[in-house]
């Protein structure tokens, strides 16, 4: 068996998001990746069994990476609950601003694992939703945010609507711009949760 080396996984992830951004995941070709990653076809097959399989690894890496980043601010003591509220949106537009091949991805390419069923997305993407839930939590157990909300509602309205505005921005990124749309999310969601 042939010993993997170097950073060859990352470099056909990578590869593969810019590929699936430009050509679509049902168009894309594993020689395709393999070329823009700088690595043999073959060697394509040593980490991945298929492009489900590269396009599962993009997911679990992204939900993973936005989970822990939420759990971490969540359990913060230095922070109150609308500055995490607020990093939190943040982080999650800073990390589609800097990589908008990732954002086409997402949002183009994400319902086809959710649709069939072969994702570890569900995992990551509710324990990323719980720990929102528990910044909201605590901002009303501080008198911060309105207690009158339905945060379970709240919380799948905020990151649809943002997943929403991505795709928006996907399609049509003159209208809807990043930075745009990121402020008045943070806009619109503060007034809706702000107790003053």
């Amino acid at each position: 068996m042939r010993v993997r080396e170097g950073n060859k996984e990352k470099d056909i992830i990578e590869a593969s998001i810019k590929v699936f951004a430009k050509e679509g995941f049902h168009q894309a070709k594993i020689s395709t990746i393999a070329k823009v990653a700088g690595v043999a076809t073959g060697s394509v097959y040593l980490y991945f069994k298929n492009k489900e399989s590269i396009l599962n690894k993009i997911f679990e890496e992204l939900w993973q990476k936005i989970y822990t980043e939420a759990s971490s601010l969540s359990k913060r003591k230095d922070m109150g609950p609308l500055e995490k509220f607020e990093t939190l949106i943040d982080y999650v537009f800073d990390l589609f601003i800097s990589n908008p091949s990732l954002a086409v991805v997402f949002v183009s390419e994400e319902h086809h694992l959710v649709r069939n069923r072969k994702s570890v997305i569900p995992n990551f993407y509710e324990k990323f939703l719980d720990e929102g839930e528990a910044i909201i939590n605590e901002g009303i157990k501080s008198g911060v945010f309105i207690s009158n909300i339905n945060v379970k509602v709240f919380r799948n309205f905020t990151f649809g609507g943002i997943r929403h505005l991505l795709h928006q921005w996907a399609q049509f990124p003159i209208e809807f711009p990043l930075n745009t749309v990121r402020q008045n999310v943070k806009y619109i969601l503060k007034k809706g949760i702000l107790l003053n």
